[in-house]
């Protein structure tokens, strides 16, 4: 009998251990993939997509076999745009559900939100929105543009005569560390060439900032004092009552061009963009470039917000930092098939050098030494359509500076990666 009750447990025993390897076997099955991006909140209008993007390029890799063998997993979390948010959901990403590297953030913000938990975590995070440098962490790849990939080209187009030749230049941005920097970036490069403070005005406005009537006014008072440009590192939902209000004042590109830094294609979706026509942005990609890999792009976006029942999935649009994610997360599997493994600093390591055929038309490189990407430059102005014509691009991708020498002590700092604390 005691026979019988000791085979049973055995038996038992063995088979809950072969459920519990069934599970461990089920589980390394998958390689899991962190989407960190506010859903909700004053940024989700931008961000929203980006997660999309994610999870069709995920889509995309899993339909061909996946990474090393195993599909990817993703995990998604909502930040809500709120920035200590970000954090939290971040540890929850590497200690909770152990994904192997997160793509996400957008704001400058919620990036520096999230550096000393990835840092201290030894998590991989790729940022795929453009932003002001002053930073290079072993933690982070940046797929988005540094100042001189987008801002200092952008106000020197502005400076030239097809751009305009703006001689004062108003400095239009949210209130938090892109903006800022990017305007002391500017400034100085702006003295550089001669212009004065007289005429350079400075505001900021909060996030979610909906009365610009003020604000544009002020515009045109400035703007009669020589020629302007509006420099708008205005970003998330407040960009729409911006927009419109240059419409309803009557303030047209050909008196007073606006040039966004975080305006693109997605934000244009819901306003009456014909008063708009001519003012313009600087990004690495437009939806509008021609390019058979672009055109496969686009027409797989579109393909897949009809097939997923996105919102507005008949007016689906590509963007900048749609294409940064895109291209991010087709390298980082590149570097895991390379490397052979999701171990953080293997991984880190077989990142350097990364080529891709991107949408934009051009095959980007991630930089050997710094974390960021080489990029072409393009200045595109808004149509009646919403969409952007390139009025003025690179001839070949840029290299990053991540450190801009427009900054006082830059010119000491080493060109890779190091912790931020």
């Amino acid at each position: 009998m005691q026979r019988r009750s000791l085979i049973k447990a055995f038996t038992l025993s063995a088979s809950i251990a072969a459920m519990g390897m069934s599970w461990t076997v089920q589980a390394a099955e998958t390689i899991k993939v962190g989407i960190l991006h506010s859903l909700s909140g004053t940024m989700a209008i931008s961000e929203t997509s980006l997660k999309d993007m994610a999870l069709m390029t995920i889509d995309e890799i899993n339909a061909k076999g996946g990474v090393l063998g195993k599909k990817l997993e993703p995990v998604v979390v909502d930040p809500a745009s709120n920035w200590p948010l970000f954090a939290e959901r971040g540890r929850q990403l590497l200690t909770q559900d152990k994904v192997a590297v997160t793509f996400g953030c957008w704001t400058s913000v919620s990036r520096k939100s999230v550096l000393p938990v990835y840092e201290e975590l030894n998590g991989l995070l790729f940022y795929p929105v453009q932003y002001e440098g002053e930073e290079m962490s072993p933690n982070v790849f940046y797929t988005g543009a540094a100042p001189n990939q987008q801002a200092i080209p952008a106000v020197e187009y502005l400076m030239s005569e097809d751009g305009g030749a703006a001689k004062r230049f108003f400095l239009l941005g949210t209130d938090y560390v892109y903006p800022r920097t990017t305007n002391k970036i500017l400034r100085a490069f702006l003295h550089s060439k001669g212009v004065a403070d007289k005429d350079i005005e400075e505001v900021y406005t909060p996030f979610g900032h909906a009365d610009y009537q003020t604000i544009v006014a002020n515009i045109k008072k400035f703007s009669q004092g020589g020629k302007t440009a509006v420099v708008s590192t205005v970003n998330g939902d407040s960009n729409v009552p911006f927009y419109r209000e240059l419409a309803n004042q009557g303030l047209k590109a050909t008196d007073v061009p606006v040039v966004a830094f975080s305006v693109g294609e997605e934000e244009l979706r819901g306003i009456d963009t014909k008063p708009l026509v001519g003012h313009l942005a600087a990004w690495n990609y437009f939806q509008s470039v021609e390019n058979p890999v672009n055109e496969k792009f686009v027409a797989d976006w579109k393909a897949y917000a009809k097939a997923k029942g996105l919102p507005n999935a008949n007016t689906a649009v590509t963007n900048d930092p749609m294409e940064a994610t895109y291209v991010g997360i087709h390298m980082w599997a590149q570097a895991v098939e390379k490397a052979g493994t999701t171990d953080v600093d293997k991984v880190r390591e077989a990142m350097a050098g990364q080529e891709f055929d991107a949408p934009s038309g051009f095959k980007l490189t991630m930089d050997k030494s710094n974390h960021h990407l080489h990029k072409p430059v393009m200045i595109g102005e808004i149509q009646d359509d919403g969409q952007f014509s390139v009025v003025w691009e690179t001839d070949s991708p840029i290299r990053a500076q991540p450190w801009s020498p427009f900054i006082e002590g830059n010119d000491k700092k080493p060109d890779h990666p190091v912790k931020s604390n």
